[in-house]
């Protein structure tokens, strides 16, 4: 007998410019994935995504699609932490967003943190697509446990995968990948010397140079930043739990998003 999945949802969104604003082209939306698009006063269109099955657990499938055609921004969020929860064994969750984006439009892909229970099992994929002369504002927060709890995660089966492109060629490849005794591995100091938290960043733009040192100045002693390319800085942090890794990243994403940072990142 297959077993059936918990919770499947599927979103896309298309994004397109008209008479010097950013309207929405195209919508699609199913099952548990909802996105939502609050009223405001920004000249990018915002997503905010909502996975009303209120988690992740084995055999959960979830996929985003997005695309910011060519002169257009769209910034896409989320409505608050996403969680993977204890699986079945033998079950994955399954997260797979794909992200296009047109010759001078702008994306900023800011998910809320995503937080890893023990005997979570989750598979997660990012791909975002440049034109050459696109812009990209992308973080990744994962926290590794309820560390208010005294969480241990001593089974996790977490692999996530990062790419980003530009016109096919490479750009960015990031991947990780967590199994048995997770805690223990993390505490290691060439790992992350015990750090509950973890996220990353990539900002593909043209006054990316520029903004190096403004980064590298907001920086625990647990972070780095550094460029890639003359147009590309990343950036990876390092914090004892969730709280000290936004406290961290909301400064540099405002600075980075020119003070544009959804409203779901300050409740």
């Amino acid at each position: 007998m297959t077993r059936q999945p918990r919770a499947v949802g599927e979103g896309r969104v298309v994004v397109r410019a008209s008479d010097s604003e950013t309207r929405i082209a195209e919508l699609r939306q199913s099952g548990c994935l909802k996105l939502v698009f609050p009223e405001t006063h920004r000249a990018d269109v915002e997503a905010v995504i909502v996975n009303t099955a209120g988690g992740l657990t084995g055999g959960d499938q979830i996929e985003i699609s997005a695309e910011a055609q060519a002169g257009c921004a769209l910034t896409m969020t989320t409505q608050a932490a996403e969680r993977a929860y204890r699986a079945q064994p033998g079950e994955v969750a399954s997260f797979k967003t794909v992200i296009k984006i047109g010759p001078t439009a702008r994306v900023n892909w800011l998910p809320q943190e995503l937080i890893l229970f023990d005997k979570s099992a989750l598979d997660r994929r990012l791909k975002i697509d440049l034109a050459n002369d696109a812009r990209m504002l992308m973080v990744e927060p994962i926290v590794f446990g309820r560390t208010a709890m005294g969480e241990v995660l001593s089974d996790v089966a977490f692999n996530d995968r990062i790419r980003i492109t530009r016109g096919d060629r490479p750009l960015y490849q990031d991947g990780m990948s967590l199994t048995a005794g997770v805690t223990s591995h993390l505490a290691r100091p060439a790992i992350t010397n015990g750090a509950g938290a973890m996220a990353s960043l990539v900002y593909v733009a043209p006054d990316a140079a520029s903004n190096l040192e403004p980064v590298r100045a907001l920086l625990p002693d647990t972070a780095g930043a550094s460029l890639l390319a003359g147009d590309m800085l990343v950036m990876r942090l390092l914090a004892s739990d969730g709280f000290e890794m936004r406290r961290s990243l909301i400064p540099i994403l405002d600075l980075l998003s020119q003070n544009t940072l959804p409203t779901s990142w300050r409740l």
